[in-house]
């Protein structure tokens, strides 16, 4: 793919992303109050709630609305009709990272890449140009994450 082409597409896709996220009524905004965490080496050890269901998170990996994860990366297991191709496959990737280092790579992705695109799903300070009835507020639920970090490890 051409460097102008991929660059076209990736603006595509983070606004694309920002409307689904910011027209999802009662999605974008989760937890005011986010579960405290401990980041030790290149992941999260400790679940951030009890129990992922990993068909939740296929749902919400899958979900332009929610997770929008495949408005920037391929999960063929999804089943959805497109995909990006912005950020990397995540078919296989259960077999490449642990539960604590997907779970890093969701709440916030930018402590693993610092240049990365991909939104802080778990994170609110520090954040910049974010519209006032989203501040201070996720955008998932600690479920949520938990749900999505347990459909990621079936992905081998």
């Amino acid at each position: 793919m051409s460097s102008p082409f991929r660059a076209f597409s990736f603006c595509v896709a983070l606004g694309l992303t920002g409307v689904a996220l910011l027209g999802s009524a009662g999605r974008i905004g989760a937890e005011e109050t986010p579960v405290s965490y401990r980041v030790s080496g290149d992941g999260i050890p400790d679940a951030l709630a009890a129990g992922g269901d990993a068909e939740r998170g296929r749902r919400i990996a899958a979900d332009r609305n929610r997770g929008a994860c495949v408005l920037c990366h391929a999960i063929p297991q999804t089943l959805a009709r497109f995909m990006g191709d912005l950020g990397p496959s995540l078919a296989g990737v259960g077999s490449r990272y642990t539960a604590a280092q997907l779970r890093l790579r969701i709440v916030d992705s930018t402590r693993v890449h610092p240049d990365a695109a991909m939104p802080a799903y778990y994170r609110v300070d520090e954040l910049h140009h974010v519209a006032s009835p989203y501040r201070d507020r996720t955008i998932l639920t600690a479920q949520q994450i938990e749900d999505v970090v347990a459909y990621l490890q079936t992905l081998r």
